[in-house]
């Protein structure tokens, strides 16, 4: 997240002290005396936020947040005020301000208003990068979200099995968007011109699966949950794949279809044909940090159908959403995001009624499983990552019920 504050008062004195009140709070200090010094600095592409005195000779505060607006309108101004200053800044506030301070104000109350300052700031440029992604980069890029190190290391597992031209077994939690993945493995590959032919495996006959190998000739083949095809055309499939295709087969499961194969479930020599390119998408209990993200671009997605404009969401809503596990994964907070925008926001509210004590421990639990999915489910190496000794971490495993070769790819 970014830390950069740039201080705009004409008094030297005044200056120095919140510069070095920022300063001790980690914060990356700019401090300027006057509009025409900060003008420069104001762009778009400013990663940080606005803190600014109300009166100063020449350009006043309200000519600096008016100047802003104009830049950035999502860029935020937070105004020092005096006593009798108030009023103009309830004013202000109307007009696009953050938030004000009445000076002089406590080193407590000025760091809480500008880390949820710099805290939007970063969500805004977050979203706009993973816009820009959507509009100009490729498949990966455009159709699987999320900022964390997880997912960009899934875009790049994504590209490189994509070029191979071997089968692909897609794996993830329910709701994680499997067929997603598969689909931009087909539209990333040299087949990606042909037609991808998407169909689920329960059910499906020989004869079946000879015809959408047919349609899909020259393209890619998706069967969804895999572990759900029938025997008989497991043994057809195995065929078919040993004489060669004209289709690309892909396919995805929930289940893990290693195990299913040891437990003679699944036709072991299909698992070991299929399995030659592993992707697996990481749940997003390993990935909080990608949430507020996601969540914001579902709510735009969820307004602009329903036909309304997008809500603004709150910081706390984000930080009762990152504190909770999603089993259901994107799917799930896609539709928390649909209940958000149309005012049944229930996922936050009850998680808001838990106590501090409930509300950490999910959020430690979280934390937990986000370390051990950054270092492929090995527990030495995510207790080292989080500064744990390695008992305390294992205890808190145990605690949660963790199980770290759950998280291993």
């Amino acid at each position: 997240m970014t830390n950069r504050v740039l201080v705009v008062d004409d008094d030297a004195a005044v200056r120095a002290a919140l510069g070095q009140t920022l300063e001790l709070a980690d914060c990356d200090a700019i401090t300027v005396g006057s509009f025409v010094a900060a003008k420069d600095l104001i762009t778009p592409d400013f990663d940080g936020v606005i803190l600014s005195d109300m009166r100063m000779p020449g350009r006043d505060g309200f000519h600096l947040l008016r100047y802003v607006r104009e830049v950035d309108g999502d860029l935020p101004v937070i105004l020092l005020t005096g006593e009798g200053d108030i009023p103009m800044a309830v004013q202000a506030m109307g007009e696009g301000a953050f938030d004000f301070l009445e000076k002089p104000c406590a080193s407590v109350d000025l760091m809480a208003v500008v880390r949820r300052a710099l805290k939007t700031r970063a969500l805004v440029r977050e979203n706009r990068a993973l816009k820009s992604r959507l509009e100009s980069g490729d498949p990966a890029a455009r159709m699987i979200f999320g900022t964390s190190p997880q997912m960009e290391e899934l875009r790049a597992r994504a590209r490189g099995v994509a070029a191979t031209g071997a089968e692909v077994l897609v794996t993830g939690a329910p709701g994680g968007g499997i067929s997603k993945v598969a689909e931009v493995i087909h539209l990333m590959s040299p087949r990606g011109q042909g037609a991808f032919v998407k169909r689920p495996a329960a059910g499906l006959t020989p004869d079946g699966f000879a015809d959408l190998c047919r349609r899909a000739a020259g393209g890619s083949l998706y069967l969804d949950e895999i572990a759900a095809l029938p025997s008989e055309t497991q043994y057809a499939m195995l065929e078919a794949l040993e004489q060669g295709l004209e289709a690309r087969v892909l396919v995805g499961s929930v289940a893990d279809l290693a195990e299913e194969a040891a437990r003679g479930r699944f036709l072991a020599d299909l698992f070991y044909r299929l399995d030659v390119m592993r992707v697996r998408i990481p749940a997003l209990s390993e990935r909080p940090e990608d949430i507020p993200v996601l969540f914001s671009h579902y709510v735009a997605q969820a307004a602009e159908q329903a036909g309304i404009a997008a809500p603004d969401i709150p910081q706390e809503h984000l930080a009762a959403l990152m504190a909770q596990d999603w089993p259901g994964n994107a799917r799930s907070l896609m539709s928390a995001a649909m209940r958000f925008v149309l005012g049944m926001p229930e996922e936050a509210a009850q998680s808001a009624e838990l106590g501090l004590a409930e509300q950490l421990a999910q959020v430690e639990r979280s934390l937990l499983i986000a370390a051990l999915g950054r270092q492929n489910g090995h527990a030495s190496a995510a207790a080292k990552a989080l500064k744990l000794p390695r008992k305390t971490f294992y205890d808190k495993l145990a605690r949660y019920g963790i199980r770290p070769e759950d998280y291993r790819r």
